[in-house]
């Protein structure tokens, strides 16, 4: 089969790069730098694979890494984690583009629950004793996608970890903006565009869900 380009933008900052797929939303990495970065993403490939299988799409069955942007990051980059939106967030939002956005973040949360759903309250600790156990990870990440609803025009309280429903809603109502077709710009003043939004939600809910395999005695 022909080998299919994935579109790669990277974040550059002299102590963290980072490296996202600009076209699959949550297949984001970091290195030291650009190149760890990008090989990083290329590691992850089969991870994420099962996002995409649970989205109900594909991913080609060989993929090459191809650079389309690259911008500086700033001190969200060096921190941890991707903050830069590139001109190709920027870019039209078809029908199908905002499904596929939808799908995987949509995927991206069903991945979580079920890793939650099987890993023990308590997680292995990391080399000094630092790292969140399963319960702390869960309730950042549903209060960091409260805050990022905000970049979206939403306003919501950051659900509890056990009203299901609460969640449940969280999620539809930040989908639902994912979901919708645009121009490509951002939802509101000073706000995101849905591709970036897409992306760095996306990211997060997986990192967290990553790390909490990985972290299981």
């Amino acid at each position: 089969m022909p080998t299919k380009g994935i579109m790669v933008a990277i974040e550059e900052t002299p102590k963290k790069c980072f490296a996202s797929a600009l076209d699959w939303p949550g297949w984001s990495r970091a290195g030291k730098d650009p190149d760890a970065a990008i090989g990083a993403l290329q590691d992850y490939t089969p991870r994420y694979a099962l996002i995409v299988e649970a989205a109900g799409l594909d991913l080609p069955s060989r993929i090459t890494m191809v650079e389309h942007e690259r911008l500086p990051g700033g001190a969200t980059t060096a921190f941890g984690a991707p903050e830069v939106t590139f001109a190709a967030d920027r870019e039209r939002v078809t029908p199908a583009v905002a499904n596929k956005m939808s799908a995987l973040l949509t995927a991206a949360w069903g991945y979580l629950d079920a890793v939650a759903a099987e890993s023990p309250a308590e997680l292995r600790k990391g080399p000094r004793g630092g790292g969140r156990d399963r319960d702390k990870m869960l309730d950042h990440v549903l209060e960091a996608e409260a805050n990022y609803a905000r970049k979206l025009g939403l306003r919501l309280k950051p659900p509890a970890r056990d009203d299901l429903a609460a969640i449940e809603e969280q999620r539809l109502a930040i989908a639902a903006v994912i979901g919708a077709a645009s121009d490509g710009g951002p939802v509101q003043e000073n706000g995101w565009t849905t591709r970036y939004a897409a992306r760095r939600i996306a990211w997060h809910v997986l990192d967290h869900a990553w790390e909490m395999e990985d972290k299981r005695p």
